[in-house]
């Protein structure tokens, strides 16, 4: 969302009524704004599973019927409008926060005793012994209070949105004739354009220097910017138009504020188009220190647009929710976009019983949420919620302007839930094997898979080539204590006489080399393996493939003589389907865990972690030809089209981090072409 603080309606009168002064939660402080040099670690932390909220849990429960009869004394003084109550314990506690349209018929269900009731209520009733009710003008009123109630009184039976955190902006002052870019937390009571909001501070500080590198503009305090008397060394590196010591005129500085405010709101491709034309124009007539400078210009925005993952044709300014259930826990994972770009996601673990539904719970977590912060126009939810309708009155009510909540069923809308909902699932996935304790994992799989005791080294084995070239294995290992990454190897394939592609022969020279070190360890290797606390010899080897490739390192197993090492591969599943694969172990049947099963998590995680230094390694191999082959590599890629692909990205190291969508954006690049070059960059290893 771009706007001006001096645009900003006052909103207090749009706030829906506050409890009484004995009830009213404290007011929240504005955080001060915030300069990213002074700033660099304010990164939001990780956060964290709650812990899970068992329907049998205790909560102080008395009889029943006491519940019901404090219940019914409520009813009787009940009003019939809309309003906020609260159910409280012997303690004070509040247990529940709920609203109603008719506040005394919502309370008289609860004290219906042949109702069935599931039973997290049923013992929330028999916890209560005081009820207390708060009016409210209208529904809409009463949703905002309930949330807001929720959120600074934690009821221990309602839905938590435990990290809630204000999101940062990026603000580019307005109070000043040259103005400032930071980054802003809190009320946005400073005049100047604000844009936002945005995931992280580590997005935001990303983006903002890369806006320095594009359009120069300073980041000093107005005090720092007062004192100096010759440029600082961000002017000395490029990332300041140094107007503090008139080194950039009024006019032109105002340019780049403009630049930077256009590309923000929204207008980067006209942005991208001036200075392209700028740094053809000055190549043109020779000066070629202006045409460079141009050039690092637009790399710098193409990198903060590789940065921004994808972005929607249809879709201007939104927020995207998607849930993930499995375990008893709920992941919602929140999509922003803002002048048709994507700035940025974040995953949140709302704290709920296990009886809560997708939809009860992306309900009440939507209220909370927007709580403190402003709604977009839209609001895409990847499941309809009850109150789809109600909320979206009491956004619209509270922005100023018309919200709508929906559940689309299809288009570009559908397919941004949809990637939202992958994100989910995957978050929650990682979130569930990383809150398990290693040692924990480690015991289970040595249970799953049948392993003599308990392994203390465990080492994963892959290779990596593309038609045989630039060949390498890679060996990671993982202990008690997670990935120990000293001990991670890499392999350069030496072997002559291998086939290009023949990835059982490469694995045996893997192996062959490094058993063979421990077979017959030098003297100083063999005095430090008995000092070192971690053993050397693996108790389990993983490798990458099925049957066969376990058959074929058995043999290499046998002809060294290791019998005392486990031994399993991992084969993908259908379509390469993370959660489907199938495990094989030497004299045994194939292994299927259930899709979220921790262990299968964490075999995963050992999997794609020497993948991933594995393709690191090929990578740093190619890294140099790649280098200097250039773009005339590349078949179909002429002059005018190289010319082209340098004038929208600036450089060629932008171009090879560039998407396929990115790349199809450049003038004259088709489709194919824009495939060819992507895959030139970015082949898949053999």
């Amino acid at each position: 969302m771009v706007h001006d603080s001096s645009d900003n309606p006052d909103d207090r009168a749009r706030k829906p009524p506050q409890p009484a002064a004995s009830d009213a939660p404290p007011e929240r402080l504005a955080a001060p704004d915030v300069d990213p040099a002074a700033a660099g670690g304010d990164d939001e932390d990780d956060a964290l599973l709650p812990d899970i909220l068992e329907e049998s849990g205790a909560v102080g429960e008395g009889p029943l019927a006491t519940g019901h009869e404090a219940i019914e004394r409520a009813v009787r003084l009940a009003p019939t409008s809309p309003g906020v109550y609260r159910m409280l314990n012997a303690s004070a506690d509040v247990l529940y926060v709920g609203k109603a349209k008719n506040v005394k018929k919502r309370l008289s269900s609860y004290a219906r005793q042949s109702a069935p009731l599931p039973a997290r209520i049923l013992r929330m009733i028999a916890a209560t012994v005081t009820v207390e009710i708060v009016s409210t003008t209208t529904e809409t009123e009463a949703l905002l209070l309930e949330a807001n109630l929720i959120k600074q009184l934690r009821p221990r039976f309602n839905v938590q949105l435990r990290d809630d955190k204000s999101f940062p902006y990026i603000l580019i002052t307005g109070d000043h004739w040259a103005p400032q870019i930071l980054k802003h937390r809190g009320a946005q009571t400073r005049p100047g354009r604000y844009f936002g909001p945005f995931a992280s501070a580590g997005a935001v500080n990303r983006t903002i220097t890369a806006l320095q590198r594009a359009f120069l503009i300073r980041s000093c305090t107005d005090s720092f910017f007062e004192s100096r008397t010759r440029p600082c060394l961000l002017h000395q590196i490029r990332r300041c138009a140094g107007p503090c010591t008139r080194e950039i005129d009024f006019g032109g500085y105002s340019t780049l504020v403009r630049e930077a405010s256009d590309f923000l709101s929204g207008k980067s491709h006209a942005v991208k188009q001036e200075l392209a034309g700028e740094m053809e124009k000055a190549s043109n007539e020779l000066e070629f220190e202006r045409a460079a400078l141009y050039r690092d210009r637009l790399a710098a925005l193409s990198a903060i647009q590789s940065q921004q993952g994808i972005n929607p044709r249809t879709v201007e300014e939104a927020d995207v929710f998607a849930i993930h259930q499995e375990g008893g826990f709920s992941c919602v994972e929140v999509f922003f976009f803002r002048t048709g770009q994507n700035w940025g996601n974040r995953a949140y673990f709302p704290r709920a019983e296990k009886s809560f539904t997708p939809e009860e719970v992306l309900g009440s977590f939507l209220a909370q949420f927007y709580d403190d912060k402003p709604p977009p126009k839209n609001i895409l939810l990847s499941h309809e919620i009850e109150e789809s309708e109600l909320l979206a009155n009491a956004l619209s009510i509270k922005a100023g302007h018309k919200v709508e909540v929906t559940a689309p069923k299809r288009g570009e809308k559908k397919e941004l839930v949809a990637h939202a909902l992958t994100n989910a699932r995957e978050a929650l996935g990682r979130k569930l094997a990383d809150t398990a304790t290693q040692s924990r994992l480690l015991e289970a799989m040595a249970a799953t898979l049948s392993l003599p005791h308990v392994p203390k080294r465990i080492e994963v084995y892959d290779n990596s080539h593309i038609q045989g070239t630039n060949a390498v294995g890679a060996m990671i290992v993982a202990g008690p204590d997670g990935f120990v990454k000293n001990q991670y190897r890499k392999f350069n394939i030496k072997s002559e006489g291998i086939t290009p592609g023949d990835d059982f022969a490469m694995m045996r020279e893997v192996l062959e080399r490094r058993f063979k070190r421990l077979i017959n360890p030098p003297e100083d290797a063999a005095t430090k393996a008995k000092d070192d606390d971690f053993p050397q010899w693996p108790d389990l080897v993983i490798i990458d493939g099925g049957r066969g490739q376990l058959n074929a390192v058995r043999e290499i197993f046998a002809n060294l003589g290791l019998t005392q090492v486990s031994l399993m591969s991992v084969a993908k599943g259908p379509d390469r389907d993370a959660g489907r694969e199938t495990l094989f172990m030497p004299e045994r049947e194939a292994i299927k865990l259930e899709p979220r099963d921790p262990v299968l998590y964490f075999i995963q995680r050992l999997r794609d972690e020497a993948h991933r230094f594995v393709i690191g390694s090929h990578r740093k191999l190619r890294k140099k030809d790649i280098r200097e082959a250039g773009l005339q590599e590349i078949p179909g890629i002429g002059p005018s089209r190289k010319r082209a692909l340098l004038h929208h990205f600036g450089t060629l190291k932008e171009i090879e981090r560039a998407s396929i969508a990115d790349l199809g954006k450049v003038p004259g690049v088709s489709a194919e072409s824009a495939r060819r070059i992507f895959e030139y960059f970015h082949p898949q290893p053999g």
